[in-house]
């Protein structure tokens, strides 16, 4: 299991109000104790009122979902 996306790709996030660009800034996985890769999950980051907010549970369909929204959308 490969990770999709790379550190640096950028998205917006669907059915917010607040429609801000979030930029992956790392990428975690879990592996099980044969090391095996079992789930990614990426780290994101956006800029809220001069701070930085990090979520570090962002799945790839969320950010499949905002990459496709950004294509049709301009």
């Amino acid at each position: 299991m490969t990770p999709r996306f790379k550190i640096g790709q950028q998205f917006i996030k669907q059915g917010r109000k607040r429609r801000d660009v979030e930029t992956i800034s790392d990428i975690l996985t879990t592996t099980n104790s044969a090391g095996e890769v079992v789930k990614i999950r990426y780290a994101a980051t956006h800029e809220f009122l001069g701070q930085i907010i990090t979520d570090y549970d962002v799945i790839e369909t969320t950010i499949a979902r905002g990459l496709i929204s950004n294509a049709t959308s301009e």
